[in-house]
């Protein structure tokens, strides 16, 4: 079962840094970059979950983080419909805080 466990901690590792790696090269459109935050929450999620399940607690928490993450990509995924309605693209490069 140990086995497992270390595995499971090394996938959560390589989500996390693989999704750290495609925030800082893919910084084009903001449809990336929020794919990438995502990605980087299901990897801390996934490590939470095996940290948790190993001490043999609650998952009281890692629901309440789950929750947290889903709020954060349904905010998001509102403000990429609402940049993208008002520039009619979601490059980054064509945000302007002083044309708003």
């Amino acid at each position: 079962m140990m086995i497992l466990n270390n595995s499971m901690t090394l996938v959560s590792f390589f989500m996390v840094f693989s999704g750290l790696w495609s925030f800082v090269s893919y910084r084009k459109h903001l449809l990336n970059t929020l794919l990438s935050l995502e990605f980087i929450m299901l990897g801390i999620f996934f490590f939470m979950n095996n940290c948790i399940s190993e001490i043999g607690s609650e998952v009281y928490f890692v629901l309440f983080f789950l929750t947290l993450a889903a709020c954060e990509g349904a905010l998001g995924l509102s403000l990429l419909v609402s940049i993208v309605r008002s520039h009619g693209n979601d490059y980054f490069n064509s945000f302007s805080t002083l044309g708003c």
